[in-house]
């Protein structure tokens, strides 16, 4: 069960969402017990983001989850992410947020976890 939402102020094509669709639903592996098969993504591209005072291409990734990682595990992820979105969008490694949310409670088809 879990989520992450790409926002960026790149474009971002057609082909490159399902390009990066797919590299994030094999990196949340680094997630033990977690997989693509529950993975929801959200891609929002051109979106008004200024970092260090700045509209250069950047990008906040967010990424919830249901219960709870390691940090070596949250670690992992970051490294892989990272390395999607800076190949895919040609965005500087050092203009890359990921941030983590954990939550012990999760709804899915009308009733929760």
């Amino acid at each position: 069960m879990p989520f992450i939402n790409v926002k960026t102020n790149a474009a971002v094509n057609d082909d490159k969402k399902v390009s990066i669709k797919s590299a994030l639903g094999a990196a949340i592996s680094a997630i033990p017990g977690k997989s693509e098969g529950w993975l929801m993504v959200g891609i929002e591209p051109e979106y008004d983001l200024y970092f260090k005072g700045t509209d250069e291409p950047a990008a906040m990734v967010n990424v919830s989850i249901y219960g709870s990682a390691s940090s070596a595990a949250k670690t992992d992820l970051t490294g892989r992410i990272t390395d999607i979105i800076s190949s895919e969008l040609a965005i500087s490694p050092s203009r890359i947020y990921v941030c983590y949310a954990e939550t012990p409670d999760w709804g899915w088809n009308g009733s929760n976890f």
